[in-house]
C-alpha cells in the first residue's frame, strides 16, 4: 500500500534496500540479464542514485551473493536434538527451499561467475571474492554437521564423508534446476540416504567410522529416513 509520500531512507538502509531489490531480480534471472536501470526502477530510484551506494553492477551483485551466501548456511542450522536423520531431512528441505526460491542466483552461486565479463584484474578478484563466499557456506554446513554428530576432532575419513556429501548435494541441486526432472521431495530423500550410505562404505574401511555409523543407526525410529533405506537395500537383495 502506498501514502503518497516517500520516505527519505539512511545510506545504510538504502543499501540493504538495494541488495534485496537486487538479490530478487538476480534470483528470478541470470545476473547478466539484470541492468541497473531495472534495479533502480524496481527501488523506485533513479539510475545515478544506485551508483550513489554501490560504484558498479559488479559490487552490488557482490553485496546480494552475499546476502545469499549468509542466508543459505543459516539452513543448514538446525536443533541437535531426535534423530539425525530427520534432522539432515529438514536441513535438505530447507536447502531446495533456498534453491527453488532463488534458481539463477543459486547457480551463479555456486558457479562463481562475476556479473561483469573478462579476465583482468577486477574480473578475477571478483572471482575470487565469490569463492571465498561459496568456501564459507562449505564450511559453515561442515561445521554444523559435525556439531549434529558431537564430534570436535573428526577423523580424516569423516570429514571425506561430509565434504564429499555437501558437494553431492550442490551438485543434485544444480541438476535438479535444469529442467527439474526428478520430484523435489525424492531428491531430499535421497540425498539424506547418500549420506547414510558414504558413512557405511567408509565404515566398511574403518572401526571408528563403523562406530560412528552405529551411533548414527541407534535411535533412529522405524519410520526415519535411515530405516527406509537399510529396508530399500534390503528388498533389492531379495529373491523376485
Amino acid at each position: 500500500m502506498t501514502t503518497g509520500v516517500r520516505r527519505r531512507m539512511g545510506v545504510e538502509e538504502r543499501r540493504q534496500q538495494l541488495i534485496g531489490v537486487a538479490l530478487e531480480l538476480f534470483s528470478r534471472r541470470s545476473p547478466d540479464e539484470v541492468s541497473i536501470d531495472e534495479i533502480a526502477s524496481a527501488a523506485g530510484i533513479s539510475r545515478p542514485l544506485v551508483y550513489h551506494y554501490f560504484p558498479g553492477k559488479l559490487s552490488l551483485y557482490e553485496a546480494a551473493l552475499k546476502r545469499a551466501s549468509d542466508e543459505l548456511a543459516a539452513r543448514f542450522l538446525e536443533p541437535q536434538e531426535g534423530p539425525l536423520g530427520a534432522r539432515l531431512l529438514r536441513v535438505m528441505r530447507r536447502y531446495f527451499d533456498f534453491v527453488e526460491e532463488h534458481g539463477p542466483g543459486f547457480s551463479a552461486l555456486m558457479r562463481g561467475g562475476p556479473a561483469v565479463p573478462g579476465d583482468g584484474p577486477r574480473s578475477r578478484d571478483a572471482v575470487s571474492r565469490t569463492n571465498a563466499l561459496i568456501d564459507g557456506v562449505r564450511q559453515a554446513a561442515y561445521e554444523q554437521i559435525l556439531a549434529h554428530l558431537r564430534i570436535e576432532d573428526p577423523p580424516a575419513r569423516l570429514e571425506l564423508v561430509i565434504r564429499s556429501w555437501i558437494s553431492l548435494a550442490e551438485s543434485t541441486a544444480l541438476i535438479w534446476l535444469d529442467g527439474r526432472r526428478i520430484p523435489r521431495g525424492e531428491l531430499e530423500v535421497q540425498l539424506v540416504h547418500d549420506f547414510a550410505a558414504l558413512a557405511a562404505v567408509s565404515a566398511a574401511y574403518d572401526e571408528e567410522m563403523a562406530e560412528l555409523l552405529r551411533r548414527m543407526l541407534k535411535d533412529e525410529p522405524t519410520d526415519g529416513p535411515f530405516t527406509d533405506l537399510v529396508g530399500r537395500l534390503v528388498a533389492l537383495g531379495a529373491p523376485r
